[in-house]
């Protein structure tokens, strides 16, 4: 009797890998699939085993106590300043721990998952190590992971690194973080290191490009798991993509800025990206008002 299996049979098991290999991609966020010739140098990622927990670990005390900060202008909700956003003094910023390069990654690790260790955003860092896990470390000239306070109530997120993020390995820091900075402090009451500031990406795209889906797959662990940890009151999404990866959804930011959404659990406010307001002045007034309801759903949270 021939050992050699049957076209039929062949093809049945293909068409189940594929199954299986779809719902392992849908598992780690991927909704769209662009097929490519493959480079034999990338390492290879396996889905995580178990998602990410709803619960709230406990994050590590900062290494030393915050200085004192005088207190920032309030913002009245009875209309805007003469200037939405003018300009606000700069602050130090610290970078977060890097990973020895010789330290191989933990990937998939169980962060904060029931069960599992809890996690701090250090070890999350700690974890993601040297980053290798997609194309973009070809190009990039540092790993940028996220900046603030571990507790913060709320979590800003943006698309992915601009040319001063990837040199300096901060998110906004250019001219859109300037603009990011004055809408902290003149209208949500908060210093920026009073927040969590982080990208959908950890690397920067070559020529600031969308991200492609291979790419937000490699970073979509780490950034729940920074999410995870932190468990913010709110989360601010600046701009149409951070907007769609949080939502999961492909509106346009025009149609949901100004509009709550929810990202497990987590009330979510989309609004303009920075860069955008750089480009669209015009649009600074509605962003103020998305700003608002921000700041009423923190003082909510605040008095409760």
């Amino acid at each position: 009797m021939s050992t050699e299996s049957h076209p039929a049979q062949e093809l049945a098991e293909l068409v189940a890998h594929l199954r299986q290999l779809a719902g392992a991609w849908q598992g780690v966020g991927v909704r769209q699939v662009r097929w490519t010739d493959l480079d034999p140098d990338w390492p290879a990622c396996e889905p995580p085993s178990q998602p990410p927990s709803e619960e709230r670990p406990v994050a590590a005390a900062p290494a030393s106590a915050p200085t004192e900060r005088p207190a920032p202008p309030q913002a009245s909700e009875q209309g805007a300043p003469a200037s939405l956003f003018p300009h606000s003094q700069p602050r130090p910023r610290a970078l977060p721990p890097r990973r020895p390069a010789d330290a191989g990654p933990s990937l998939w690790a169980g962060y904060g998952t029931s069960g599992g260790p809890e996690k701090s955003i250090a070890a999350v860092r700690e974890d993601l190590g040297d980053c290798q896990r997609c194309a973009l470390h070809r190009q990039r000239s540092q790993i940028v992971f996220g900046v603030g306070d571990p507790k913060a109530r709320l979590v800003v997120v943006g698309e992915a690194p601009g040319f001063h993020e990837d040199r300096q390995g901060e998110p906004f820091v250019g001219p859109a973080g300037q603009m990011l900075d004055r809408m902290l402090v003149n209208v949500l009451g908060l210093q920026r290191a009073d927040a969590y500031i982080m990208n959908v990406l950890k690397c920067r795209p070559p020529d600031n490009r969308d991200p492609e889906p291979p790419e937000v797959s490699a970073c979509r662990p780490f950034f729940d798991a920074q999410i995870n940890v932190i468990r913010p009151v709110a989360i601010l999404a600046l701009g149409r993509f951070a907007t769609q990866s949080l939502l999961v959804n492909q509106r346009g930011i025009k149609a949901q800025r100004g509009q709550w959404g929810d990202y497990r659990g987590i009330p979510v406010m989309p609004t303009f990206h920075p860069a955008y307001l750089l480009r669209s002045p015009e649009d600074k007034r509605l962003t103020l008002q998305d700003l608002l309801l921000v700041k009423r759903r923190l003082d909510d949270a605040d008095a409760g």
